[in-house]
């Protein structure tokens, strides 16, 4: 029972967006610009291996959002699913960016990815945490929210 209850409900990683992949894999453009006047077979070896290493480590660096085990995980913050309240979809870029903006208080937990254009947000209802929120980047937030409200009905004492 402990495997299907720790069996991802809703796993995401939010793998950044072409720019940030692109940005990552020019630094071995550089490397091999930089060495290619001295040692021309090691400046193609070691640009190519810097690039990858730098498309690599975004895509492993990404923060993976889940709903497992009775948790909400979004990078390296959980909160048990008996601790959230409402859940808000956030579909478009625009209602993101003023839930980001104008109406966001300042003690938010915002777990964002600039390049995905979509979120939720989720009520906190532990009177002992001084967060009132979070919001999570997610390119599936109808999926997430769902994922959400399933926990919360089959959790004892939701």
């Amino acid at each position: 029972m402990s495997n299907a209850s720790s069996a991802p409900i809703f796993r995401e990683r939010l793998v950044p967006g072409a720019g940030l992949l692109a940005a990552a894999a020019s630094v071995g453009l550089l490397v091999l610009v930089i060495l290619l006047p001295v040692w021309p077979t090691t400046a193609l070896v070691a640009g190519v291996v810097v690039a990858v290493a730098g498309v690599v480590w975004a895509v492993v660096a990404a923060p993976v959002v889940e709903v497992a085990g009775g948790e909400l995980r979004a990078g390296r913050a959980h909160i048990p699913t008996t601790l959230l309240g409402d859940v808000t979809v956030l579909a478009s870029r625009a209602e993101r960016t003023e839930a980001l903006g104008p109406q966001l208080d300042a003690r938010a937990h915002v777990v964002l990815v600039s390049s995905v254009p979509t979120a939720v947000r989720v009520a906190l209802t532990d009177p002992q945490d001084p967060t009132p929120y979070w919001i999570v980047s997610t390119r599936r937030p109808e999926e997430l929210a769902a994922a959400l409200a399933t926990t919360k009905a089959v959790t004892p004492g939701a």
